[in-house]
C-alpha cells in the first residue's frame, strides 16, 4: 500500500512515522505528480492559512480537488479544515467531505489537551491531542459522526475520507491511522 502526505507545511514527519510503523510505502506529496499511484493521503495537522496558500502556490488545489473525488483521504486538525465543504467565516478548500468547520473552537495554545477518546470503530478509546482545534459545527449527507467531546464532534467519516480535529500523529497510538488504512482495504475488496 502506498499513501502520500501532503508536504506543504504541518506535521509530515510523524504521520510518516506513524505509517511506516504499519509497513506502508510513504510518498511526500509536494507536486501534482506526486498523487499518481496513491492509495491513499494524509493531510496533516498545521496551520491551514498557510497550507492553503502554500497548496495554491504548488498548483495543487485542483489537482487536490479532483482527486477528492475518489482517493481516500485522512485529514488531521488543519488537514480536516481544508476537507471541508464550509468553514465558518472562512472559504472552503477541497470540499471532499459534507460539513462546517470552526476554526480553533477549543480556544488558543494555552487551552490545548489531551485525553482518552472513545472512537466508533474502535475498541478501546485512542489517545488524542488538541491543539488549537477545529470543531465541527454540524455534518450533511454522507458524513457520519463516530467521535464526540462533551457532545461536540470532533471525527467523521464518509465511505471515502477520514478526519478529525485532533493529532493521533503526536501520539504512541496508532489505531485511527490503521483504521484509514483498512477503511482503503475494503474499498479495495469492494473494487476487485
Amino acid at each position: 500500500m502506498v499513501i502520500g502526505i501532503l508536504d506543504v507545511q504541518g506535521a509530515v514527519r510523524e504521520h510518516r512515522q506513524q505509517l511506516e510503523g504499519l509497513g506502508v510505502d510513504v510518498v511526500l506529496v509536494k507536486q501534482a505528480s506526486d498523487l499518481e499511484k496513491l492509495d491513499g493521503l494524509v493531510l496533516p495537522g498545521g496551520e491551514s492559512t498557510a497550507m492553503r496558500r502554500l497548496i495554491e502556490r504548488y498548483e495543487l488545489l485542483e489537482p487536490l480537488r479532483e482527486k477528492a473525488a475518489t482517493l481516500p483521504m485522512f485529514g488531521t486538525c488543519a488537514g480536516m479544515i481544508l476537507l471541508a465543504t464550509a468553514i465558518e467565516a472562512g472559504q472552503s478548500h477541497l470540499n471532499a467531505i459534507s460539513m462546517t468547520v470552526r476554526r480553533n473552537a477549543f480556544g488558543r495554545q494555552i487551552d490545548s489537551f489531551e485525553g482518552l477518546l472513545p472512537v466508533e470503530g474502535i475498541e478501546e478509546p485512542i489517545e488524542a491531542v488538541f491543539i488549537r482545534a477545529p470543531l465541527i459545527l454540524s455534518v450533511g449527507e454522507g458524513t457520519r459522526v463516530i467521535a464526540k467531546v462533551e457532545e461536540q464532534i470532533v471525527a467523521v467519516e464518509t465511505s471515502l475520507h477520514l478526519a478529525c480535529s485532533f493529532h493521533p500523529e503526536l501520539t504512541e497510538d496508532n489505531r485511527l491511522h490503521q483504521y484509514f488504512l483498512q477503511k482503503i482495504k475494503q474499498r479495495q475488496s469492494v473494487r476487485s
